[in-house]
């Protein structure tokens, strides 16, 4: 079965069109990506702008063209918290619904956290033990916890690295005292939450996911990508921390211009760090392992789980995202893993 997923993202369109059947290891036949930047396209009322959403359904037109070309079996199509939080955000699905014919479904972040974590797992394996998940993007933060395949904790808070930079920092580089006070919000606001991951149980693995980790990462001395998706990658607090002093005197052109930063997200990465760092402090974690399947992957697997024929158990909170849960009460076959065959028309 080929299949096409379309991620929306606040910083980046994604699409990832893969092959791949049930208990095979997807394998990616296409990857392209279009610099939307939505995050930066909401008026001052946090509305998505006319030009931001006329670009969207360009894209998304562009991205259906391809998945139909390529002879996609499904369309999946998802967007994350840009979109899943701009005020007219309902008005905005239904207009890319009636242009293009594809159902885009702003994910709630929670699901976010859950289907990063089933990537993990799935790519660690069960030898992993308990999993600690870590997720920066553009525009929040996921972490999960748990033993299974899908996690016992799965928490989203607004603090992702696009999102953070916008509103916290007024220069490039960001002044020393604007630095502290973010450090000291985001410590703030994760400090409750590192709290409900730590009560679920001492993690035997740390993980993290995302670009804003692969590339603290590889400035941190691991593997250029050149190596390839196996190769091990690690992160450690120390190195993180030396990293942090040193990235935060630079601006984002000098940034920019550091192997494994790309010039589009060079502007976040030292907010991407100050979260980096702030909840590998909060929840005690000395290292992360860098792992390179995500949410994209993870929506996949899942996609793949529920067409042979897995069904939503009975403590939803820890094996089933809330879309799922609201189509397994519905009893109708809804839900934004289900209803995703695109409509090849228009």
């Amino acid at each position: 079965m080929r299949l096409a997923v379309l991620d929306v993202g606040s910083n980046t369109v994604h699409l990832l069109m893969v092959d791949a059947h049930s208990g095979a290891h997807p394998k990616p036949m296409s990857s392209d990506k279009d610099q939307l930047r939505l995050a930066e396209n909401l008026d001052k009322n946090g509305a998505l702008t006319r030009g931001g959403v006329n670009a969207l359904i360009e894209t998304v037109h562009k991205a259906r063209d391809a998945a139909r070309a390529a002879g996609c079996d499904d369309l999946m199509a998802f967007a994350t918290s840009a979109l899943r939080d701009a005020r007219n955000s309902a008005e905005v699905l239904e207009k890319v619904r009636s242009e293009t014919g594809v159902e885009l479904e702003a994910l709630p972040g929670e699901d976010e956290a859950r289907f990063t974590f089933l990537a993990v797992r799935r790519w660690c394996g069960w030898s992993a033990g308990r999993l600690l998940v870590l997720d920066i993007g553009g525009g929040s933060l996921e972490l999960a916890v748990g033993r299974d395949e899908m996690p016992e904790v799965a928490e989203s808070l607004p603090l992702g690295a696009g999102r953070l930079t916008r509103e916290w920092f007024t220069a490039d580089p960001p002044p020393r005292a604007e630095i502290e006070a973010l450090r000291e919000k985001v410590q703030a606001d994760l400090a409750p939450v590192a709290g409900r991951l730590r009560v679920a149980g001492e993690p035997d693995r740390a993980v993290g996911t995302s670009k804003t980790f692969r590339s603290l990462a590889r400035l941190s001395g691991a593997a250029p990508s050149s190596a390839g998706p196996r190769t091990p990658r690690t992160l450690t607090a120390v190195g993180l921390r030396q990293l942090t002093a040193f990235i935060s005197r630079m601006s984002s052109n000098d940034l920019a211009e550091l192997e494994g930063v790309s010039s589009s997200r060079a502007h976040q990465l030292v907010a991407g760090a100050i979260v980096a760092q702030a909840a590998m402090d909060a929840l005690g974690v000395s290292e992360l392992d860098i792992c390179p399947w995500a949410l994209r992957e993870g929506v996949i697997l899942r996609r793949f789980d529920m067409l042979d024929g897995a069904q939503p158990a009975e403590h939803p909170s820890t094996l089933t995202t809330s879309a799922d849960r609201s189509a397994h009460d519905a009893g109708d076959g809804s839900g934004p893993l289900t209803k995703h065959r695109a409509r090849w028309s228009g």
